[in-house]
């Protein structure tokens, strides 16, 4: 057994950004002091959430912020990767809730005194339940709103924040949210999914618009996820589905921004299932971006079915897999990053998440998360392979610090490498956050 990670090169470099990362919803608890969000309107539906559970309290993060803090500061990082929650921010009548900007200050001004770097993002998937009540991301005013909340949130930060992000993992707001209906607001109509994408996009390049104007010197991007797909056989058949699942999943959110434009897919869609593009929007969307943030977990196996459309496998019964069951493969990283230098004119990058779920248990005080140690340390080296092949990557964001509500998994899973134990709250440092303390405690010798 090993409790120590080997950082590469690349990642001991001054220059190179080593942090971890949160969202809003999955720790911060404190909902009686805020507006509901679709999360929380989701949560009370029978049958959406594994366990049952919700958002309440989940690791009572608002109340319990000056522990963690200390937490991340211990574990030796440049830099922590959290959101802001929108319904804590702005009230339904408009206004600014005070107490809330407040809470976020503190945190910001703490993390300065420790020199640690504020990486914000904007929006992680908890929208404002009465901007859903009138549409919500199939509701082109929501970007306009998101645009509106941007600018009260980038004038009170002012200059405590080194980046930001506008949104975290689009496609899982519009497609998971709107097109297949598992993730909030739980709607499902295959019509919904490329119109509410659009309209994340537009909020997107409005939000960019916002953050040059309040916050010129904050490096400022978007994070998107990626699954690099790969054909389940040689068939002329199985790769067109694999370069369809691609233009899908992967092409259809990073081409706009980069390139002003939507693949080549959106003329072979129905017509129906087509985004309501106004004229100037794709100028909008195409701002541009300080960084790409990328978020990876895993690959996916296409084949064709008997329609010519993708089908995804499971993994592979031989494969490693995580407590998701998802397929453990640090080599769909490298690939990816070099997909995307090959696509793409990219900005400099950020690995913003990258992690997984292990079925972890606290045993006389400790959790021996082996299984993350080498996750860990396997696409750290994939991400240094890329770079020695010419990828610019800037930073990398293990996902996640806490343990915490994982969406519509509940509680069930646990991708921190610290332990939660929700009935006390105690926090735990797994093996996992003290190989990398020790890792990064020499990084710069």
């Amino acid at each position: 057994m090993s409790n120590s990670l080997t950082l590469n090169a690349h990642f001991r470099s001054n220059t190179f950004t080593f942090g971890v990362a949160t969202s809003s919803f999955q720790i911060e608890g404190a909902a009686d002091r805020r507006e509901e969000s679709i999360w929380d309107r989701f949560c009370q539906q029978s049958g959406k959430i594994l366990d049952g559970s919700d958002g309440k309290i989940a690791c009572d993060h608002v109340n319990r912020w000056q522990q963690d803090l200390d937490i991340i500061d211990s574990l030796n990082v440049d830099a922590y990767r959290f959101s802001v929650s929108w319904p804590r921010i702005i009230r339904q009548d408009g206004s600014v809730n005070q107490d809330g900007v407040e809470f976020y200050l503190n945190l910001l001004k703490r993390l300065k005194s420790k020199g640690i770097k504020a990486y914000v993002t904007l929006y992680h998937w908890d929208l404002p339940q009465y901007l859903e009540d009138q549409g919500g991301w199939l509701n082109r005013d929501t970007a306009y709103a998101f645009a509106s909340y941007a600018e009260v949130v980038v004038k009170a930060f002012g200059e405590l924040v080194y980046s930001y992000a506008t949104l975290n993992e689009p496609f899982c707001s519009a497609y998971l949210g709107y097109e297949v209906g598992i993730h909030a607001p739980g709607k499902a109509k295959k019509e919904y999914g490329k119109k509410a994408i659009h309209h994340l996009l537009l909020a997107h390049g409005l939000g960019m618009k916002v953050l040059r104007r309040f916050a010129p010197e904050a490096h400022s991007g978007i994070v998107l996820n990626f699954t690099p797909f790969y054909p389940a056989s040689e068939s002329d058949q199985d790769i067109r589905a694999t370069q369809l699942a691609h233009d899908h999943f992967n092409d259809w959110y990073i081409r706009p921004i980069l390139e002003g434009r939507y693949p080549a897919l959106i003329d072979q869609i129905p017509v129906s299932h087509r985004p309501d593009v106004e004229p100037g929007d794709l100028d909008i969307i195409a701002q541009p971006i300080d960084y790409l943030g990328v978020n990876y977990y895993t690959r996916a196996r296409v084949k064709c079915d008997a329609p010519g459309d993708p089908v995804h496998l499971p993994a592979p019964d031989a494969s490693e897999q995580t407590a998701m069951g998802w397929e453990v493969y640090p080599q769909g990283l490298t690939d990816l990053l070099l997909q995307l230098h090959r696509d793409f004119s990219l900005p400099p990058v950020i690995i913003t998440e990258n992690g997984l779920a292990s079925d972890d248990h606290l045993i006389d005080g400790e959790v021996n998360d082996q299984q993350r140690i080498r996750y860990l340390q396997n696409h750290m080296d994939a991400v240094a392979d890329a770079m020695d092949q010419g990828v610019n990557i800037t930073g990398y964001f293990v996902w996640s610090l806490l343990d915490n509500f994982e969406w519509a998994l509940g509680y069930e899973k646990r991708f921190g490498i610290v332990y939660v134990d929700y009935q006390t709250q105690q926090r735990t440092l797994k093996n996992s956050a003290l190989a990398l303390t020790k890792s990064l405690s020499n990084r710069r010798q």
